[in-house]
């Protein structure tokens, strides 16, 4: 269902697309024309001009457990994100996800910021939804005008109490909002009095957009390096060079492919592979997936002498790694996609580091420069290694933990993406 809304606070006409008012000039005359042959032009004509466009994912980020804190409940407050749009497109909608949540939240009010004028989004012609635990909800197709690489903003307000527990932390040039109290969902410019910065993305977890068929997604899927800065470096490489070229990211701190946390401390590090990857990775308009994962599988386990939460048996070994990752490019293929397989980074100076940690990333990062089960691996590790000392980053390109890549890393890590995926 396509929903043509008129903009909030105003009597100007909304952004009319006239290829959906010819469509539906073709739909009247069908059900008034009564010849045949007439009837079968027009469905012919219908169907091409729906085969031309499709819808594509032009923004998207994982849902993971918010940390538990005291204050893990929130009202009287707006959630506002600003959306980078690659693609040009005659309507728009959002997915909203409370997939790890433990109770059912109620979005009061939706609106989307298009050129400056907001305008009203419904869930099946309500202004208002409640999500249950676990579940999501999609908006209704907001007719209107994207122009490709363009910003909007969407803005959603919690007037009562609601659990803030499906989120995701990301970060990069591209991945930052804000929250503010009260109904901020048509002010374009909140206070800074009343509002602030966040990197914390809550419920939102999809923007698609209607637009050509010759526009196309690449998923990004990982842990707190995808969560990061790279993929947003990709998208503004694929906004300079491979214009019909979306990167979503799929993505969230301290996952691990095997292995999930059940205590409160740990399980903001998010959920194992068997129950992310089939919830996150399919995505309107998708064929490509990159998988860059594997590496908290070997850091984290410690011993309980060390830490009770994270004992030695979590610690796989490298064939387990391995078919953990083969049954992520088992799903992507059942979904049609092309895989290419990012290899571990370097760690040495990580405050677990150890020599056969050291031996477990190579031999996982072997695998995927050797196998043919996938399109293609991004050596990501050759890429940001220091060629003198490959178990230790470049120093530029180091973070300072030896775990995670500096700005310049993440720029590095984009600029090794070949273009042939692109």
């Amino acid at each position: 269902m396509v929903l043509q809304r008129f903009p909030l606070a105003s009597t100007k006409a909304p952004c009319i697309n006239m290829k959906l008012i010819e469509q539906f000039t073709f739909a009247i005359r069908f059900d008034k024309i009564g010849t045949a042959n007439e009837k079968e032009r027009i469905s012919i004509r219908c169907k091409q001009m729906t085969d031309t466009m499709h819808w594509a994912s032009v923004w998207g980020n994982a849902v993971s457990i918010g940390e538990n804190r005291p204050e893990s409940y929130s009202k009287n407050i707006t959630l506002r994100y600003p959306i980078y749009c690659q693609f040009p497109g005659d309507a728009i909608r959002l997915t909203f996800d409370n997939y790890c949540g433990t109770e059912a939240i109620t979005i009061q009010k939706t609106t989307i910021n298009i050129e400056g004028t907001f305008y009203p989004v419904t869930f099946n012609g309500s202004y208002t939804v409640t999500i249950p635990a676990g579940e999501h909800a999609v908006t209704d197709s907001l007719a209107c005008t994207i122009c490709a690489q363009s910003t909007i903003l969407v803005s959603f307000y919690l007037a009562d109490f609601t659990q803030m527990r499906s989120t995701v932390f990301t970060s990069g040039p591209l991945s930052e909002g804000l929250y503010a109290i009260g109904d901020q969902t048509e002010c374009k410019e909140i206070s800074i009095d009343i509002s602030r910065k966040t990197n914390l993305f809550y419920f939102l977890s999809n923007v698609s957009v209607h637009t050509g068929v010759e526009n196309r997604t690449i998923v990004c899927y990982g842990d707190s390096i995808t969560a990061q800065a790279w993929p947003d470096y990709l998208t503004l490489r694929c906004k300079e060079q491979f214009p019909h070229t979306a990167i979503i990211r799929r993505a969230t701190s301290g996952s691990r492919i095997l292995r999930e946390y059940s205590c409160i401390t740990y399980e903001s590090y998010g959920l194992m592979g068997a129950k992310r990857f089939a919830h996150e990775v399919p995505t309107e308009g998708a064929d490509t997936v990159i998988i860059q994962q594997g590496i908290n599988d070997i850091i984290h386990p410690v011993g309980t002498d060390v830490n009770p939460f994270r004992p030695m048996s979590d610690l796989p070994t490298v064939e387990e790694l391995i078919e953990g990752l083969k049954t992520y490019i088992a799903q992507a293929r059942s979904y049609g996609y092309k895989v290419y397989v990012g290899t571990l980074l370097p760690i040495e100076g990580w405050r677990t580091y150890a020599p056969f940690r050291e031996e477990m990333r190579n031999a996982y990062n072997d695998w995927i420069r050797s196998t043919d089960l996938i399109d293609g691996c991004i050596d990501f590790d050759r890429a940001v290694r220091d060629p003198a000392n490959p178990k230790g980053f470049e120093k530029s390109f180091d973070s300072g933990d030896h775990l995670h890549p500096s700005a310049a890393g993440y720029q590095r890590m984009a600029e090794t993406v070949p273009e042939g995926i692109l």
